[in-house]
C-alpha cells in the first residue's frame, strides 16, 4: 500500500472546494505545503488561474516558492521558470517598506506570485488568492476587501493562519463565520490531532529518523517545552489575550423584554428519591398538571417548530430545559423555562419525555452528555431517535464553535427568552477564557442561595445547536398512554401532592414546586 503524500488535515484541506476557506492551525504542521501542492496543480491546468500567495514574513514566502516548484517537479509539470530571487515591485507608504514577489511561471500560462507584505491593492490580478499566517497582517481588512472583489470572476480565496490573540482581524472575521454571519468554510487543527494524523510520523520518515512512541512522547514533550508559556496560542490554537463578560446585558435584556410564560421549578428532597417508583411517579404527574401542563396550553403555538436543549446536573447543581419554537419571523421563542433541583433522574426522564411528546411540530433536541448526562440523553435518542437527539459532550471546542453563533442571534434579535433573573445571571456567568467562551468553574448563588452554574446559558446554546440540527418533525398528536415506554408519561388525574409548595427546599415536604 502506497503511503499518501499529504496527512490527512491536509486531504481535507485540499478536498474543500469552498470559495472562501480558513484555516486556524498549529505551528508547523505542514499546512503552507498542502496549500502549495493544491495551488501548483491549478496554475499548471490549461483551464486553471492565477495564484497570489500573500505573507508578512519575506522567507516564508519564498519558501512557498520553492514547495510549489518541488510539487511541479513531483507532478512533472512544465514550468517554464522560477524566480526566487524576488522583484520589487510595490512600495508601501513609507520608502524605507519594499515588498518583494517571487513568481514561478508555467507553460499553461497562469503562474504562482509570492508577495513578501501586505500590498495596497490586488487590482488587475484574477484567480485564487492565499493568505498565509493571515492573523499577522498589517491590514487583513483592505486585503480581504479587495480580494473577495475577485470572486466575481470565479476565483477563490484561502486564509490560514496561527492566532495572534483575540484583537485583530483575523479573529473578529472568525467569530462572524463561527457565529453564521459569513458563508465560509473553517477548519481547525490543533497540534494534539496534527500528531494523531500523523504528523511526527512523517517526520521521521523525511529525515530518516526510526519512529517509536517513546521518541514522538518526547518530541511532544520537547516542542512543547520550546514554546513555553506560548505553547497554548501557537500549538493548541487557544489565542491570548482573553478576558470579559461575553454575553452583553443590553443583548439580555432586550431579548427578555417581551412578556413571555414563566420559568418552573421543580425541586425535591434528598428522601424524595427513596420513595416507591409510583408514589414518585404520581407525585410528578401531579407537578406536571398543576404547573407545566398549564404552561405547554398557554404558550405553546401548535403551528410552529420546537426544539429544546437541556443541561443536566442531579445533586449540586440545576439541570435546565430550554424549549424554543421558531415563529413566523424566524425568532426563536422560549415560551416558559425548566428547572430541576435535587430531581431524581428516572423523574427528570419523565419530565422531559412528557414535554417531548407536547411539543407542536417537534424537530430536534440537544443534551449534555457528560457525566450524569449520559445515561438521560443516550436514552432519550433511543426513544426519539439519535438524528434527532443530539448527544453532546461539552468541551473548549464545542462552546468555541457553538457559542459565537447563540451569541449572534440574540444580539440580531432573534431569541425571545423568560424575563429571569436567575437565566440573566447564568448568561453573564460566560467570560472568555484564552478566546473561548467558557463558564468558569465558580458557582453563584441565586436569590434563595441556591447555587447555579450558568445552567440556563448551557441549555441556550445548547437549543440553539439543536435548530441548527433538525430532523422530519413529530406530529403534535395525542399520546398512546398504553404505550409500555411512555405510560408514565401521561398525566394522569392524581390526589393532592404532599410536595411542599414554598420556596425553599429545606422545609418539610419531599419536593417542592417552585414558580
Amino acid at each position: 500500500m502506497v503511503e499518501a503524500v499529504l496527512l490527512p488535515y491536509q486531504q481535507r484541506w485540499v478536498a474543500d472546494k469552498s470559495p472562501v476557506k480558513m484555516w486556524t492551525k498549529s505551528r508547523r504542521i505542514g499546512a503552507s505545503f498542502g496549500e502549495a501542492s493544491d495551488a501548483t496543480l491549478l496554475a499548471a491546468r490549461a483551464d486553471g488561474m492565477n495564484v497570489t500567495y500573500i505573507c508578512y514574513d519575506k522567507d516564508i514566502t519564498r519558501q512557498f516558492i520553492k514547495d510549489c516548484a518541488q510539487w511541479a517537479k513531483a507532478y512533472k509539470l512544465a514550468v517554464k521558470k522560477v524566480d526566487l530571487e524576488g522583484e520589487e515591485v510595490f512600495r508601501g507608504g513609507d520608502e524605507d517598506k519594499s515588498i518583494l514577489v517571487y513568481r514561478i511561471y508555467f507553460d499553461s500560462g497562469f503562474e504562482i506570485e509570492a508577495i513578501a507584505g501586505t500590498p495596497r491593492k490586488l487590482r488587475g490580478r484574477k484567480g485564487r488568492i492565499i493568505i498565509d499566517e493571515a492573523a499577522f497582517l498589517d491590514d487583513l481588512k483592505g486585503v480581504l476587501k479587495a480580494a473577495l472583489a475577485l470572486l466575481v470572476w470565479g476565483g477563490d480565496l484561502r486564509l490560514i493562519t496561527t492566532y495572534n490573540g483575540v484583537a485583530n482581524d483575523y479573529y473578529e472575521l472568525e467569530q462572524d463565520v463561527l457565529a453564521g454571519k459569513r458563508p465560509y468554510s473553517r477548519h481547525f487543527t490543533p497540534f494534539e490531532q496534527a500528531i494523531e494524523e500523523g504528523l511526527y510520523r512523517r517526520i521521521c520518515r523525511v529525515n530518516g529518523w526510526d519512529w517509536s512512541l517513546e521518541a514522538e512522547f518526547k518530541f511532544i514533550a520537547d516542542t512543547r517545552s520550546y514554546y513555553g508559556d506560548d505553547a497554548a496560542e501557537e500549538l493548541d490554537c487557544i489565542p491570548n489575550k482573553g478576558g470579559g463578560r461575553y454575553f452583553s446585558l443590553a443583548i439580555l435584556e432586550r431579548a427578555m423584554a417581551r412578556p413571555l410564560g414563566p420559568v418552573i421549578t421543580y425541586a425535591c428532597t434528598d428522601e424524595f428519591a427513596v420513595l416507591p417508583e409510583q408514589r414518585r411517579i404520581a407525585d410528578t404527574n401531579a407537578w406536571i398538571r398543576e404547573f407545566l401542563e398549564p404552561l405547554c396550553e398557554e404558550h405553546l403555538n401548535p403551528a410552529h417548530k420546537s426544539y429544546y436543549g437541556m443541561d443536566f446536573a442531579r445533586l449540586v447543581d440545576l439541570s435546565v430545559i430550554m424549549p424554543l419554537q421558531e415563529n413566523e419571523l424566524l425568532e426563536r421563542v422560549c415560551p416558559f423555562g425548566i428547572e430541576l433541583r435535587n430531581v431524581p433522574f428516572e423523574q427528570q426522564k419523565q419530565v422531559l419525555w412528557w414535554l417531548i411528546l407536547r411539543l407542536p411540530r417537534f424537530m430536534a433536541g440537544a443534551h449534555d452528555a457528560g457525566g450524569n448526562g449520559q445515561w438521560l440523553a443516550e436514552v432519550t435518542a433511543q426513544q426519539f431517535g439519535a438524528t434527532r437527539i443530539s448527544q453532546i459532550h461539552l468541551s473548549r471546542q464545542w462552546y468555541g464553535d457553538n457559542f459565537p453563533r447563540y451569541r449572534a442571534a440574540i444580539e440580531d434579535g432573534r431569541y425571545r427568552l423568560p424575563a429571569s433573573a436567575d437565566w440573566k445571571h447564568d448568561h453573564r456567568l460566560v467570560e472568555l477564557n484564552k478566546g473561548i467562551p467558557l463558564i468558569p468553574d465558580v458557582r453563584k448563588k441565586d436569590a434563595d442561595g441556591l447555587k447555579r452554574h450558568g445552567d440556563a446559558a448551557v441549555a441556550g446554546v445548547l437549543a440553539d445547536f439543536a435548530t441548527r440540527n433538525e430532523a422530519v418533525p413529530i406530529e403534535f398528536t395525542a399520546m398512546n398512554s398504553r404505550s409500555p415506554a411512555l405510560s408514565a408519561y401521561e398525566a394522569t388525574p392524581a390526589r393532592r401532592s404532599p410536595f411542599d409548595r414554598s420556596r425553599s427546599v429545606g422545609r418539610p415536604g419531599l419536593g417542592g414546586f417552585e414558580l
